[in-house]
């Protein structure tokens, strides 16, 4: 990676016409000769004539809604900024969802404002970082400077894709420092809109925007689905991937299988949706397994729980437990067989007029009657449940919203999601499991270590629910015929 030269401070807050270098650069200055050169001799590159993103009539409708929320008061989205890895050195950017979901933007430092025009209705703009300057030099000194990470989208040239104007972000600060009236910000993404904010917003306040903002996603609209569905199609690509190269995930580890389903998502979209469960052997019953460093032994089960993320920032969330020589021994087709009927149940509980919680319950019923039916529990199922005894054995709840974020709708208030009803087109996981740990001597040695999850991404329609993830297998002999087809 080259490393010349820093800018002196970040360019979006105040550009200077010098930057400093970076500790032990190997140049020692600019030349005026050289900095004279750098400002010409560059060709107009400005685009024209740009289409809208695919999603800008709907993010239109989005800021329609949320103007009609709360009339009368400036609202302020911020993208976020760049997070430090280490020393200079970045993470990968992700604009936040709430900012994302209302302009269909990603690029850092942008904040969309929607300024009221009164009693009621607003004027959104979105300020952004415009192109890097070259007149003083800050596309090719400054680190962040177009030379350095890549071309901008001009302000013109923005507001054509996104359908909004756009006005420079480096003058926004100081604009919320001076302006008047009631506002809300969307907190936890930048540092620098939140302080030129401190003395006009209230924690409550703002926490009844980030909750509309979060119940808004709950049902999903045309666009949303196609991505859901598109993200899905590509995750289901990706668990073919990994079965085919299992032969050396098993001369390597379960980084291998990472690495896999990872090229998958960043070649077909933007990213992994979160990090990747790759979890051979005991490690199934490790429920967040993303260390992914564990052997991969032919007889044991491989638990993936993997989705891709769309360039548009929707994640599928699917999970497969699969034998990893591609057949399942006897006791491991028999919990698997029991999460799949726990799943199946689940399933078909999912419909509009239903509550949320009734897949949950129906998920939970069957794998309580496994339970007792094994002997590991003394029943009745009734009993069982109500004091909750399953969970030793199943842990996590059976599903969760999913959308932008894979755990979406987290900030909606409990009457509006696992108190609330299911309509068409809320999107939801359905993932029961059974996790016997190794160590667990309550279970005879031969559940200990075995760990089982099936999980699919399910869209509530109009007539009851559609499977976006059946793309991939379910029951056990179909998981075991999909294999063998995949290894030839």
């Amino acid at each position: 990676m080259a490393d010349e030269l820093t800018p002196e401070t970040p360019e979006e807050e105040q550009p200077k016409k010098t930057h400093k270098q970076r500790k032990n650069g190997l140049y020692p200055g600019v030349s005026d000769e050289l900095a004279e050169s750098m400002r010409t001799g560059w060709a107009d590159t400005e685009l024209h004539g740009l289409e809208p993103i695919a999603q800008a009539g709907h993010t239109a409708d989005r800021r329609a809604a949320l103007s009609a929320r709360f009339p009368g008061e400036r609202l302020v989205v911020p993208a976020g900024r760049l997070k430090t890895r280490s020393n200079d050195t970045e993470y990968p950017f992700r604009a936040s969802t709430e900012y994302a979901y209302l302009t269909g933007d990603q690029t850092e430092n942008g904040v969309l404002v929607l300024e009221p025009t009164g009693a009621a209705g607003h004027t959104a703009t979105i300020y952004l970082l415009p192109r890097s300057d070259r007149e003083n030099g800050e596309f090719w000194l400054s680190g962040q400077g177009e030379l350095w990470v890549g071309r901008r989208h001009s302000l013109t040239e923005a507001e054509q894709l996104l359908g909004i104007p756009a006005s420079d972000v480096r003058e926004l600060a100081q604009a919320l420092t001076e302006a008047e009236g009631p506002v809300r910000c969307v907190r936890g993404h930048d540092s620098v809109i939140e302080s030129a904010l401190t003395d006009k917003v209230t924690k409550e306040r703002d926490e009844e925007l980030r909750v509309y903002l979060s119940e808004a996603r709950a049902v999903k609209d045309a666009f949303e689905i196609g991505e859901l569905q598109k993200a899905v199609d590509s995750t289901v690509r990706g668990f073919e991937d990994v079965v085919k190269v299992l032969d050396k995930a098993e001369a390597t580890s379960e980084r291998y299988i990472e690495g896999t389903f990872f090229l998958r998502a960043r070649v077909e979209g933007n990213d992994v949706g979160y990090g990747s469960i790759c979890a051979a052997g005991p490690h199934a019953c490790t429920l967040h397994w993303v260390r992914n460093d564990g052997d991969v032994r032919s007889g044991d089960l491989l638990l993936l729980d993997a989705g891709v993320e769309t360039h548009s920032l929707y994640t599928a969330d699917v999970t497969r437990t699969l034998p990893i020589n591609g057949t399942y021994t006897d006791i491991q087709r028999k919990i698997y067989d029991a999460v799949y009927a726990s799943q199946e149940a689940g399933i078909a509980a999912v419909k509009p007029g239903a509550k949320f919680r009734d897949f949950h319950d129906a998920s939970q019923h069957v794998l309580a009657e496994k339970l007792v039916e094994w002997g590991l529990l003394e029943g009745p199922v009734e009993r069982v449940l109500e004091l909750g005894l399953q969970r030793r054995w199943t842990l996590h709840g059976t599903g969760h919203m999913l959308g932008m974020d894979v755990h979406d709708c987290a900030a909606a208030r409990t009457e509006a999601y696992v108190d609330g009803t299911l309509e068409p087109g809320m999107c939801l996981t359905v993932e029961p499991g059974l996790y016997f740990q190794a160590d667990d001597l309550t279970v005879p040695q031969e559940y200990r270590g075995i760990g089982v999850r099936i999980e699919d991404d399910i869209l509530v329609t109009e007539d009851g629910n559609r499977n976006l993830s059946a793309g991939l297998p379910r029951t056990s002999t179909e998981v075991e015929a999909w294999m063998a087809r995949l290894k030839g």
